[in-house]
């Protein structure tokens, strides 16, 4: 079933109490959500287990990973395994952000090994694409994120797809000072669920969660969830702000 998704990925920020109470705030102020209406948390490593408990127990509310090993387990300091993260309490784990792919040249080869290890290990996907202001510039950005999508998940099946979230950012409209409009999100989306309706059908597409990752805000959010393609958001700095992720969720479930 195709959901919509607010998805809070706090980065590197916020201490174990001010964590704490950021998700105490929103439990506070959450609307109605539902099977087709979910909110997703992605603290730090060190906030995950304790994000898992404030949230148990909540329905249709979820803890998240920002990242995960290519391996299960040995002798690779620093790192944290899906199963790690499984036991943790996540249910999601995210897979390829922008940052990722920049900052530790994660390739789409290490995303495949890291997205095939965290399905294994019982977690859901969101796999990030899209697209820098080089590419967008050319106009090639179409074919750019196709690329992405195609190395990075075709090798699944529909029955695997299904556990999979896909979070398009425009990384060219953030931090830029250029704007990504709502127009130019609904025609990204829209050519991801072709992609995707040409290797797993219509039916797999029409059930695929797409979220939006590129500066989402409460001020924006009602425009761009409603685009036919947009299925919710991947969040960044507006969720550090109970009030503004709250605005968020509120636009989502209204939706």
């Amino acid at each position: 079933m195709r959901k919509k998704i607010a998805a809070a990925n706090w980065k590197m920020n916020l201490l174990q109490n001010e964590g704490k109470a950021l998700i105490n705030q929103l439990l506070a102020t959450l609307p109605p959500l539902s099977e087709a209406r979910q909110v997703v948390i992605a603290p730090p490593f060190v906030q995950l287990s304790q994000a898992a408990q404030l949230l148990s127990g909540h329905a249709h509310i979820h803890a998240a990973a920002q990242n995960c090993a290519t391996e299960q387990s040995g002798a690779y300091t620093g790192e944290v395994s899906a199963g790690m993260v499984k036991d943790a309490g996540a249910a999601y784990v995210i897979i390829g952000h922008s940052e990722r792919r920049e900052y530790y040249q994660e390739d789409n080869a290490t995303l495949v090994k890291k997205s095939d290890i965290a399905l294994a290990n019982g977690l859901q996907v969101i796999f990030c694409c899209g697209e820098p202001l080089s590419i967008r510039d050319e106009g090639t950005q179409n074919n750019y994120v196709e690329t992405q999508i195609r190395e990075g998940l075709f090798h699944y099946d529909a029955a695997q797809l299904k556990n999979i979230v896909i979070a398009y950012e425009p990384i060219w409209a953030i931090g830029t000072g250029r704007t990504a409009s709502a127009a130019q999100a609904q025609e990204m989306h829209a050519h991801i669920r072709s992609v995707i309706a040409g290797k797993f059908g219509h039916d797999a597409a029409a059930d695929m969660s797409i979220l939006y990752g590129g500066s989402v805000k409460a001020a924006n959010a009602k425009e761009l969830f409603s685009c036919p393609d947009v299925d919710g958001g991947l969040v960044g700095g507006a969720s550090l702000v109970a009030e503004e992720f709250t605005g968020i969720i509120d636009a989502m479930v209204n939706c």
